[in-house]
């Protein structure tokens, strides 16, 4: 789609790396995706300074102030509504969308979640995995879905697990791979390439299979 850009809105709760990597990402020659909008519900999230640095308009909407997750929701989308995206990127939001919200956002609406979908669905991914005795770890991109942790996949990163790692030194290579997987799964939406159809995700119009497209490093 040349000459055409491709609106995001990131929602992020804390430091922002997957933002940064976004950020980066976005200044690549010939790259349509523009970062419209970082919005935040902790006044204190440090990507929202990330946002601030390279002048990308910023938003606070505490959730503390709002009767249930419905009524904080809506106005959430009427919030990211006005920057009018074209997709809408959870960036380590850490709340749980409402199905009003997901349907809302439904096929521009991605995550990344730090480990290798379906596995793990939730928190504490790492000490999960290798309590497991798992061989390899990761971390996927999907499309959101009503169900947590739960849509279509995109990507995902796969590395191997070592006899040493510690649930932080696996979340510090799990996090490198992040910043790798995400930028390439929003650009391929902000090119046309990637789409939520019926029976999935799509890439360059063919189905993904069940675990996207896998990266093993």
């Amino acid at each position: 789609m040349p000459g055409k850009t491709c609106d995001v809105v990131v929602l992020l709760s804390g430091s922002g790396s997957n933002l940064q990597a976004l950020i980066d990402s976005s200044l690549e020659q010939d790259n349509p995706m523009r970062i419209r909008a970082v919005v935040s519900n902790r006044a204190d999230a440090y990507g929202l300074q990330r946002a601030q640095a390279v002048g990308i308009e910023t938003a606070v909407l505490e959730h503390s102030g709002f009767d249930g997750r419905e009524a904080f929701d809506a106005t959430l989308m009427d919030l990211i509504d006005g920057f009018a995206p074209d997709l809408v990127v959870l960036a380590g939001f850490m709340r749980i969308l409402s199905a009003g919200f997901v349907r809302h956002y439904q096929g521009r609406l991605l995550n990344i979640h730090p480990s290798l979908l379906p596995k793990y669905k939730g928190l504490h991914t790492h000490r999960r995995a290798i309590e497991a005795g798992d061989a390899e770890h990761g971390c996927s991109v999907h499309f959101v879905t009503e169900e947590l942790d739960g849509g279509p996949l995109v990507v995902q990163a796969v590395i191997s697990v070592t006899p040493d790692d510690t649930p932080e030194s696996l979340a510090k290579r799990v996090h490198r791979q992040e910043h790798q997987i995400y930028p390439l799964a929003v650009r391929w939406f902000a090119e046309q390439r990637l789409r939520l159809g019926d029976e999935g995700a799509l890439l360059d119009g063919q189905p993904l299979t069940a675990s996207g497209h896998l990266i093993r490093l």
